[in-house]
């Protein structure tokens, strides 16, 4: 298999890193701001089941850890293994956080510019929601 097309969705939030990491590494927190779990998360053993558009997926998340990795494989029903690479890396007071969003097989232009518009409507409301001292 070749490499696939990527494209790098990221912002910055005012709010340090750790803060932002603890809150978006969560599980039980992502609904708020990662719209396409908004139906929320279940734990199944090591993984983390959402049910939505695609039926249910699963999801693994990287372990918590002090670098501010984020990464997830979500397996859809058909078994496709998507690896999502997540990120909130300091910059300053603040910090960057970013999304690898890769382009699948079979993906239009249309579809691809879709799924980058989705990944930065949810950063924003990471954003929002960390800059407001919610999260």
């Amino acid at each position: 298999m070749s490499t696939m097309v990527t494209r790098i969705v990221h912002l910055s939030i005012e709010r340090d890193w750790q803060s932002v990491y603890r809150f978006a590494s969560d599980p039980k927190k992502m609904p708020l701001w990662a719209s396409g779990l908004a139906s929320g998360l279940t734990p199944d053993g090591e993984d983390w089941v959402a049910t939505g558009l695609l039926g249910a997926v699963h999801i693994r998340f990287a372990p918590p850890n002090g670098y501010g990795v984020i990464d997830h494989t979500v397996t859809l029903g058909s078994g496709l293994r998507v690896h999502n690479a997540l990120r909130v890396v300091p910059n300053g007071d603040g910090c960057e956080v970013i999304f690898m969003l890769l382009r699948l097989a079979g993906m239009t232009d249309a579809q691809f510019d879709a799924d980058a518009a989705h990944v930065a409507k949810d950063l924003a409301t990471l954003k929002s929601l960390m800059e407001s001292a919610i999260g």
